[in-house]
């Protein structure tokens, strides 16, 4: 007896045990552990994300550059995609049988459970048509984001792109960005990401056992909103920069405008160019390619990446850091009798005039090569130093007017140029006992001296201003509270008094106002604008012509240099379209005869298309090469440039025209 109820205590403890671990467990799983609740959840709601609209980018004026459109992702959960008509969603979405099932295989690569997307960038069209039949494809449902629309399709390489993010931007963004996000990815899209992208948000969607949505959760109180991005205000001028690409339409080149009183970039043109919206929508990828093949490189940045010999430019920074230095003042006068002549008087760097007795004004007006040629030598060979340690002060000395490294614009890739180090020549050389006869060339901005478009642009600001300049940039104010950067408003010394800039601004006046200067054919009626002509040595083709200048003299508004590859003179082509924007941005008119207008606006420099004979000769040629080509040695063969004692420089131009 005692026995039963032994056992009958024991059965009812087993059944209280397990009614406890029972109720127990129902209590973790309905009260502490949410992963349950998760999973019904989302049997029944579907997480939207709601992506905010990328800020508006305007011009100086309030002028659109950059605004948003809507487009719509179709995105798919594949273990729910049965029984659909796929003949029917292919034709509504352009798209074949193949690659409806590509998209499927990478769907479900992805993962059969979370939906991913199936077509980008669904264009406002394309599915209102897709809407009436969305019912009939059971796992498909549609995301609405933006993409970008540049109504009058200009600067694209200061504007940029966005594309979609790839493994490394998630990386480097700690979990910020997802696969599918969008990301800015070159010009200010990229400088500026961060403001630009704003803030995602997300919807609580219900769905039925068909994943039809049947309105928001709780009235949308567990949804966050999504915040738009901040807007940019650029520098640039807009119908500066339509005028400005319509000159260099057909042309390799830059111009580049600056205010001077604050380094605010009024025009930006890298050429040749292309269309903006061809790297938004369905073809974008199609029409990356298409820009990276072409020989042209419309995509390369040539303001900032580009670097070009400056040639007379630079007789203006010479001049100016000769003063400073206190090897030449205002009334040095040098005798030019068509060249100036080095190295023992066997090798010569032409002029193209005899100038005669030459001051430093003179100098600047009729762009006499043997003065800087004289100048040159006294700061390397008269300095009672060495050549390597003059030249290393001549070198820090163009330094501080920004040359030989980057001047730090809101851009990404910018390239410092070009200034060799001493030690460069010394182990060109093999000693260090050499002086300003074995690199003559520099003292004229040719050689191996390289620097950028932008940099030109900003030694004219630095003149104008008789001294300094603000670090050139694109974008000059952020949000509604119009920010600016810190960094823009920092007044940069070129290491130069004040004092010494008049000669070299009067030379320039009289180049272009004055009967005689090498840019008189482009004054601007009305204005005094203090100018520079250029013809840059090209051992490739013919020369690049380039013009710098700033106007008006007293109180400047506008700092410009302009670059045209393979043109020729710097008066003749490179003038006449810096004359043309000048003119316009100060007077909004432009003056110039309509024949002369139609010369430049008409103008093509773009290299001629290879015709099949030339590229078929060009494989022959390269086919050759290689077979030719020596074990441990590479395809070009460099060959070490010969002293510059004794290289003739007779077909080195200085550019008066």
């Amino acid at each position: 007896m005692n026995s039963f109820f032994a056992r009958k205590f024991v059965i009812q403890g087993i059944f209280i045990t397990i009614a406890i671990v029972i109720v127990a467990r129902l209590f973790y799983i309905q009260v502490i552990d949410k992963t349950y609740l998760l999973s019904a959840n989302n049997n029944v709601l579907r997480k939207v994300v709601v992506y905010p609209a990328r800020g508006v980018v305007y011009d100086r004026n309030g002028k659109v550059l950059v605004q948003n459109e809507p487009v719509y992702d179709l995105l798919v959960t594949p273990i729910e995609a049965k029984e659909i008509d796929t003949a029917l969603l292919c034709q509504l979405i352009d798209i074949d049988r193949e690659g409806f099932q590509t998209r499927m295989d990478k769907a479900r690569t992805h993962s059969p459970y979370r939906p991913s997307i199936f077509e980008k960038q669904l264009s406002a069209a394309t599915y209102a048509q897709l809407q009436e039949h969305l019912y009939k494809f059971r796992g498909f449902y549609v995301q609405n984001r933006t993409v970008r629309s540049y109504p009058d399709s200009i600067a694209p390489q200061l504007l940029g792109y966005i594309q979609e993010v790839n493994d490394k931007d998630i990386e480097r963004s700690e979990g910020f960005y997802r696969p599918g996000d969008y990301i800015g990815a070159t010009g200010i899209e990229r400088s500026y990401e961060e403001l630009l992208r704003g803030q995602r948000g997300v919807k609580n969607q219900m769905v039925d056992a068909l994943n039809r949505p049947k309105g928001s959760f709780m009235e949308g109180k567990y949804d966050t909103l999504a915040v738009a991005g901040d807007g940019l205000v650029s520098t640039i001028d807009h119908d500066l920069q339509i005028l400005a690409e319509k000159l260099m339409k057909n042309k390799m080149g830059s111009v580049v405008a600056i205010e001077p009183a604050t380094g605010e970039i009024l025009t930006f043109v890298s050429a040749p160019s292309y269309d903006p919206n061809m790297m938004v929508g369905r073809q974008r990828g199609n029409n990356y390619m298409k820009l990276l093949r072409d020989e042209t490189r419309p995509m390369f940045i040539r303001p900032i990446q580009a670097s070009y010999p400056p040639g007379s430019v630079f007789k203006v920074v010479a001049a100016l850091t000769a003063q400073q230095a206190g090897v030449i003042d205002e009334k040095t006068v040098f005798y030019c009798p068509g060249g100036y002549r080095y190295g023992g008087g066997r090798a010569i760097m032409r002029c193209t005039h005899v100038d005669g007795a030459t001051s430093l004004v003179k100098s600047i007006q009729t762009s006499c090569n043997t003065y800087y040629g004289y100048t040159y030598a006294r700061m390397i060979d008269s300095r009672g130093m060495s050549g390597p340690k003059a030249y290393d002060l001549w070198r820090e000395a163009l330094g501080k007017f920004g040359l030989g490294h980057t001047l730090g614009i809101d851009l990404p890739g910018e390239k410092p140029g070009l200034i060799p180090t001493s030690d460069f020549y010394t182990k060109r050389y093999g000693n260090d006992k050499w002086r300003s006869s074995f690199n003559i060339s520099l003292s004229i901005g040719q050689g191996e001296m390289g620097i950028t478009p932008l940099q030109m642009a900003n030694i004219m600001a630095i003149v104008a201003n008789r001294g300094f300049y603000y670090r050139p940039h694109l974008v000059k104010a952020i949000g509604e509270k119009g920010i600016v950067k810190d960094e823009f408003k920092e007044k940069i010394s070129a290491g130069v008094e004040a004092k010494y800039y008049e000669p070299v601004i009067e030379g320039m006046r009289r180049a272009v106002n004055v009967p005689g200067g090498t840019g008189y054919r482009v004054r601007v009626p009305g204005v005094e604008m203090c100018g520079k002509t250029g013809t840059v040595q090209n051992p490739h083709g013919e020369n690049h012509a380039v013009f710098f200048a700033f106007a008006p003299r007293e109180n400047p508004k506008i700092a410009i240099a302009v670059f045209v590859e393979n043109a020729g003179y710097g008066g003749v082509w490179a003038g006449p379209i810096a004359n043309m924007l000048v003119e316009k941005y100060l007077k909004d008119t432009i003056s110039l005869p309509k024949y002369e207008q139609d010369r430049i606006f008409n103008a093509n420099f773009l290299p001629k298309p290879k015709t099949k004979k030339e590229e078929e000769l060009n494989k022959s040629t390269s086919n050759s090469k290689k077979q030719t080509r020596q074990p441990g040695t590479s395809g070009t063969q460099a060959t070490e440039p010969r002293r510059e004692l004794f290289v003739h420089h007779s077909q080195i131009r200085k550019g008066h025209q």
